[in-house]
């Protein structure tokens, strides 16, 4: 039987795909050549991922149109021992030619434990490139992962990657000897009625939270169900689906009320949350700083907060036995401790405001320009920093790597340097609860003298990105910076004849394409924000000539009987610092 989305193929073709499950390949071969071009061929005719589990003998276990994200896993069904892999490799290929392995595609090897993973590029009817992925041994509490290429069809280490699943079925089985693998996963389905885009970043989203995607449903509808969000003939339809692949969670792509969020778990047999939700666990996950965790906490508590009065509500129109005394009783305590803890969390994050407020005073005394990094989340941002200041900040290729903000240093050209801040990154659907509760932390972007808008060019959808960060910073109402645009990951990037916009920066924070080009553009436009001036510095007050040396744009110099007459370009705040000093 041939899984996944088989919506317009021909019979003819589907069973030709059947015919797989009859094929005996030779069992001392890691990807054998056969297997490779029927793979090909399917994946061309079709112009959709094919995947497959290939035995250790040899025999096919399963086929599927489509990818590990976006058809059931039957893995569980598969296997009968949890102590030791599945022992069956996943292969599947990727149309357009992109031999790399995803997010996702790691999460499910370390979290199912297959033998090995295995991603091909199809592209023009040929194989782009071959890469694999193996269980490496324990770190940091979770099992690593080894990769290897892609490598050309014709240089598969046949002999070294099958050594590699025996050697990998060693380190997992020391792992749980030595005191077991704690690492669990949660079978999710992924609901939307928005758009493929949206389908997508949520499911970047869910991998970044650690589930393994089994079912992914696009439902276009032209307003929500007011009960159930996706009406009552789909919710029968998807709770079938959620028995057959055993989903243990169901995520929706907007927000959910109370009401809504209950019918669909009755519904559906599972336990259901939405983006937000989703997106508060993974910030709680993030947070590291003690203003972070605050942060998270508000705004799980003002998410809660309404859902908790939903249910109230509901069970008063409900009536009967089970809706009356004590149980009304519990909610209102409920709701009063979510309120006294909501205001507890503001008065304290305030206060952390007041001194974040104290440290930019500092810093403008110190006439030190802000330079803040901003944008779509997984953008670069944190690589750009640490090429651009020499530091260490967290790189992760996921979602919300960086929560807390981080200052950095920066020497820039003409004698310049600024300070430069890591921003969280933003989303579509960013939930109001967490622009409220983080506030004080994009602050850094509402204050900052200039904004680098960092965007991911290599992303197809870097233009909607760039506009969610633009409607973000109007919310802050941080509109009318000014704002430096750097196109991140041109490296990557299939680069047309049309860079929107025009302006705007190539860089790669990767391998340090066009950085220098930013740091003068960086420095041309601090040094724009200065006006020339013309003082005149007595003699003994060259402690005012010196710091206009150091700090200032020094255009020309005329030594007069009474002093020196100095023409600079510099800031208000240094201007207004100069002065003190010449009247002092």
């Amino acid at each position: 039987m041939i899984h996944g989305n088989l919506e317009g193929i021909r019979e003819s073709l589907i069973q030709e795909m059947d015919r797989l499950y009859d094929i005996e390949f030779d069992r001392d071969m890691f990807l054998p050549d056969r297997l490779l071009s029927l793979l090909i061929r399917f994946t061309e005719q079709l112009n959709r991922e094919m995947m497959v589990y290939l035995s250790r003998s040899g025999e096919i276990l399963e086929v599927a149109v489509g990818n590990i994200s976006s058809i059931g896993l039957t893995e569980m069904h598969l296997r009968r021992n949890f102590d030791r892999l599945t022992g069956f490799r996943c292969i599947h290929t990727h149309p357009g030619g992109n031999a790399m392995l995803s997010d996702v595609d790691i999460q499910a090897l370390r979290l199912l434990r297959f033998d090995a993973m295995v991603a091909i590029g199809v592209q023009d009817g040929r194989a782009t490139g071959i890469s694999s992925a193996f269980l490496g041994d324990m770190e940091y509490n979770r099992l690593s992962v080894i990769t290897y290429g892609p490598v050309k069809p014709g240089r598969i280490p046949q002999k070294d990657w099958l050594r590699e699943i025996d050697q990998s079925e060693e380190r997992v089985q020391k792992a749980i000897a030595e005191g077991g693998i704690v690492e669990t996963s949660e079978k999710v389905m992924l609901i939307s009625t928005d758009s493929q885009e949206s389908l997508d970043e949520l499911a970047s989203l869910a991998g970044t939270a650690g589930a393994v995607i089994v079912s992914k449903v696009l439902q276009k509808r032209a307003k929500p169900d007011p009960a159930t969000f996706i009406g009552t003939g789909k919710a029968e339809e998807l709770s079938l689906t959620c028995q057959t692949l055993e989903v243990d969670l169901a995520i929706l792509d907007d927000e959910l009320t109370g009401a809504q969020q209950k019918n669909l778990e009755n519904a559906l047999g599972v336990r259901v949350i939405d983006r937000t939700s989703l997106i508060l666990d993974i910030f709680a996950r993030r947070a590291q700083t003690s203003e972070g965790k605050l942060q998270v906490e508000l705004a799980q508590m003002k998410y809660r907060l309404p859902r908790l009065v939903g249910s109230t509500s509901l069970s008063r129109l409900g009536g009967g036995i089970g809706t009356r005394g004590p149980g009304e009783t519990r909610l209102e305590t409920d709701r009063r401790h979510i309120r006294k803890r909501i205001d507890d969390l503001t008065g304290e994050l305030n206060e952390l405001t007041k001194q974040r407020g104290m440290r930019r005073a500092r810093r403008s005394k110190m006439e030190q320009t802000m330079v803040a990094l901003v944008g779509y989340t997984n953008a670069g941002k944190s690589t750009l920093l640490n090429a651009l200041s020499g530091s260490d900040v967290l790189v992760e290729d996921k979602l919300f790597a960086t929560l807390d903000p981080v200052v950095r240093q920066v020497d820039l050209p003409e004698n310049r340097r600024c300070m430069m801040v890591d921003t969280v990154g933003f989303i579509r659907k960013l939930p109001h609860t967490l622009v409220e509760a983080f506030k004080s932390t994009l602050e850094e972007a509402i204050f900052a003298d200039l904004l680098v808008i960092v965007s991911d060019l290599s992303s197809p959808f870097y233009k909607q990105q760039r506009e969610v960060v633009y409607d973000v910073l109007n919310q802050l109402g941080a509109q009318g910076k000014p704002v430096l645009e750097a196109l991140n990951k041109a490296d990557k990037a299939d680069i047309g004849t049309i860079i929107e916009p025009s302006d705007a920066i190539l860089i790669s924070a990767q391998n340090g394409q066009g950085l220098e080009n930013l740091k003068n553009a960086i420095s041309e436009r601090i040094g724009a924000m200065r006006r020339s001036v013309e003082l005149l510095i007595p003699y003994h007050k060259g402690a005012a000539l010196s710091l206009l040396h150091a700090q200032g744009d020094v255009e020309s110099e005329e030594y007069l009987e009474n002093g020196t007459k100095v023409t600079c370009r510099l800031d208000s705040t240094l201007y207004a610092r100069v002065v003190k000093m010449l009247e002092g």
